[in-house]
């Protein structure tokens, strides 16, 4: 893999170990990884995205926490160069904002009983904790929805880069 990806046609020729594995990079969940790889080959980059949300849709719930076990809190330091680069704008947010964000991904994860999950691509800390603050005020239900919503977000991000294809 080049630094700007490998490329849809490398990566349908891939063996199915190195696609799940590089799959694995873009969602922690083998069961996704798998069920995407095993659609190889793909014959456009959105066919690809669009099976990667389809096979997310179906996953059941303890599939989606092992997602979010594959992603650090917002405003953490990032243990991946996906979440350094995701996380951008957290690393240059002033201390009071990552305090801020501290605290309320501790309320968050009590409230719902898991990570605070957003795509952060492209968004300051700032905006970030807007959006914690606002997520706060959902039924657990409907929070459910929209961290599997910014998960498929991340994924999509995540599969571009791997596969250097531009938004």
């Amino acid at each position: 893999m080049t630094q700007d990806g490998v490329g849809l046609a490398p990566f349908n020729a891939l063996p199915e170990t190195d696609a799940v594995a590089a799959l694995l990079d873009c969602c922690s969940v083998p069961a996704w990884a798998r069920a995407v790889a095993s659609g190889r080959p793909y014959v456009t980059v959105e066919v690809l995205l669009d099976t990667a949300d389809a096979v997310l849709a179906e996953l059941p719930e303890s599939e989606i926490d092992r997602a979010l076990d594959g992603h650090p809190r917002i405003g953490d330091r990032p243990d991946t160069a996906a979440a350094a680069r995701e996380q951008a704008g957290v690393a240059i947010a002033a201390d009071s904002i990552r305090a801020a964000l501290a605290e309320g991904n501790r309320a968050y994860e009590q409230r719902f009983g898991h990570l605070y999950l957003v795509c952060a691509t492209g968004k300051s800390g700032a905006e970030l904790l807007e959006l914690l603050h606002a997520r706060l005020g959902n039924d657990p239900q409907n929070e459910r929805r929209v961290m599997r919503t910014e998960l498929a977000k991340i994924n999509r991000i995540r599969l571009r880069h791997l596969l250097g294809a531009t938004p």
